[in-house]
């Protein structure tokens, strides 16, 4: 009852806060990764999670590849990592009222699915946002997971990367899920790990993005194990 109550508290301050955000963002575009990263801050103090990072961020990497299960992922990621991140998303994401936005405001890049021409969208905005110098950001499962299982990677990420040649750090993220449930509007407090991978070069290894999985899963499995 307690989780229920909080989530629906969570809800309505998120999206206050979100609107006031994207404002900002429309206001000072060049400094959105900036206003980002406070508002995600902000979220995790009301939230009331802290995170833990174990290893580091590679700046020589270009395209971050995470599980996923919550909004939470977003939030902790921005919060806590420097770098300016674009993140793919689904068209959906973007359609949504208010939400919507903040893909737009901040030049995510937005990806139908269903649509094939929009791999080259996604390859040419990439190259774009990279020149930017930004960090591409996806979660290659496509779809949330239920916090313990990496689920089946779509064939987008691995594409991007080999079409740009870029070196990819996966990122595993832990309890995510447990603080933020959106789908029950279940919330708690308590802790996110967020675990930086070793960089993969996919020229060097033709089976990367199998092992890259299976590497993420246990690095999972052994913090869920440590918890």
């Amino acid at each position: 009852m307690i989780a229920r109550i909080r989530g629906i508290f969570i809800a309505l301050e998120f999206a206050i806060a979100l609107l006031f955000t994207i404002m900002l963002i429309y206001l000072f575009g060049k400094k959105s990764y900036i206003i980002r990263k406070k508002f995600s801050k902000l979220q995790a103090f009301f939230m009331g999670f802290n995170v833990k990072t174990i290893g580091t961020p590679d700046e020589k990497a270009k395209l971050y590849l995470l599980n996923h299960q919550s909004l939470v992922d977003i939030l902790a990621l921005e919060a806590t990592d420097d770098r300016d991140k674009c993140w793919v998303a689904k068209k959906e994401i973007e359609n949504l009222p208010l939400f919507g936005h903040i893909i737009t405001s901040s030049k995510m890049i937005a990806v139908d699915r269903e649509d094939r021409r929009s791999m080259i969208k996604m390859i040419r905005l990439s190259k774009e946002r990279l020149a930017q110098g930004r960090v591409i950001t996806m979660f290659p499962e496509g779809t949330r997971g239920d916090g313990e299982t990496i689920l089946e990677f779509q064939a987008g990420a691995k594409m991007l990367a080999e079409k740009l040649d870029l070196k990819v750090q996966p990122i595993v993220m832990v309890n995510t899920k447990y603080i933020l449930d959106s789908q029950k509007l279940l919330s708690r407090s308590g802790e996110v790990s967020i675990i930086y991978l070793n960089t993969v070069d996919p020229k060097a290894d033709k089976d990367w993005f199998v092992k890259t999985r299976e590497d993420m899963q246990k690095a999972l499995d052994n913090e869920l194990s440590s918890i």
